[in-house]
C-alpha cells in the first residue's frame, strides 16, 4: 500500500474498518475541528498524543515521543484495532502532523496507514463529505507493543555518525533556519555541523501536492550523489523530519532513522557546536 492516498481515492475506499484522522495543529485546533472536519474523522493532538513532552528540550527535544504503552491508549481511545486502515490528514500539505502520526502508525507496527495528499484543503477542493462536532465510535481493544518498530537515532549518535562520516544527516527545515539567519521557534538559530539541508517543502510541486515516486527518487539520488545508504533525518523537533521520511518511503527508498531531538535538543544542549551559513 503506497503511503500517499488522494482525496479521489479516499472517497472510492470501502469504509470497513477506515478510520480518518484528523492531525492539525494550531491554536483552537479542537475548536477549529469540532466546527468542521472530514466526516468521521478522529480527531489526534499532537502534543497530547503523539508527543510527551517533558521539561527541558535539551532532553528529547519539543516533541519526544511518547512510550509505545501509551500511544497503545490512544490508538484504543480512537477506536483503531490491528485491522484498521488509517488515513491521517492535516492543513500543512501533510508535512506536519499527520506525517508524525504515519511515521508512529507505521513505527506501531501497522502496515495500512496512508497520509492524505494535499491534506485538509484538497479534499475541500475535491468535494469531499465534511462533518462538524463529535464523531462517535467506540474504544477498541488495547494492542500491546514492546517498541517502537522504526529506526531513531539519538544526539549521541548523530554526533557519533557526523564525526566518522558514517551517515547522511539531513536538516529539512526551511534553508533561512538552516543557515541561521533567524529562528522563529527555538533559542538558537542555525545547524548541526556537518548536516546538509534539504527542506521538506522540496518534496511538494507548486499545487501543495507530493511530487510522483519517479522524480522524488531522481531527486534525492542526485541530491544524495547516490549515497542513500545510512541516512539520519531532522528537524526542529522530530515532526516535519517525517514528511521527508514518508517522502522517502514513498519513492521507494529505506525508511532512514529519524533523530526525534532535532534541533530543538542538539541547540539547546550544553556543549554542542552549533554551525552558520551553507
Amino acid at each position: 500500500m503506497p503511503p500517499i492516498i488522494t482525496p479521489s481515492e479516499l472517497k472510492n475506499l470501502p469504509t470497513e474498518n477506515l478510520i480518518i484522522l484528523d492531525a492539525r495543529v494550531g491554536k483552537d485546533v479542537y475548536q477549529n475541528y469540532l466546527n468542521k472536519h472530514i466526516r468521521g474523522a478522529r480527531f489526534i493532538d499532537l502534543d497530547k498524543d503523539l508527543a510527551n513532552i517533558g521539561e527541558d528540550a535539551a532532553f528529547g527535544g519539543r516533541h519526544p515521543l511518547p512510550s509505545v504503552e501509551k500511544f497503545a491508549e490512544t490508538l484504543s481511545r480512537l477506536g483503531v484495532s490491528e485491522d484498521s486502515h488509517l488515513v491521517v490528514y492535516d492543513d500543512k500539505n501533510g508535512s506536519n502532523a499527520a506525517a508524525r502520526a504515519w511515521w508512529m502508525l507505521k513505527s506501531f507496527g501497522f502496515e495500512n496507514v496512508q497520509v492524505l495528499d494535499g491534506g485538509f484543503q484538497h479534499a475541500e477542493k475535491e468535494g469531499l463529505e465534511f462533518s462538524s462536532g463529535e464523531e462517535a465510535f467506540e474504544k477498541a481493544q488495547f494492542i500491546k507493543k514492546e517498541n517502537w518498530l522504526l529506526p531513531t537515532s539519538s544526539l549521541e549518535i548523530v554526533e557519533n555518525e557526523l564525526i566518522n562520516h558514517s551517515s547522511t544527516v539531513i536538516d529539512v527545515r526551511d534553508a533561512y533556519r538552516y543557515k541561521g539567519e533567524s529562528e522563529p521557534i527555538d533559542l538558537v538559530a542555525g545547524h548541526i555541523p556537518g548536516a546538509i539541508n534539504i527542506p521538506f517543502s522540496e518534496n511538494l510541486d507548486e499545487n501543495g501536492n507530493f511530487l510522483k515516486p519517479e522524480i522524488l527518487k531522481e531527486k534525492y539520488l542526485k541530491l544524495l550523489e547516490g549515497n542513500s545508504e545510512h541516512l539520519i533525518i531532522h528537524c526542529g523537533s522530530g515532526v516535519t523530519a517525517c514528511h521527508t521520511i514518508l517522502a522517502l518511503d514513498y519513492a521507494g527508498f529505506k525508511i532512514p532513522d529519524l533523530y526525534v531531538g532535532s534541533w530543538s535538543e542538539w541547540s539547546r544542549r550544553e556543549g554542542k557546536e552549533i554551525a552558520r551559513g551553507i
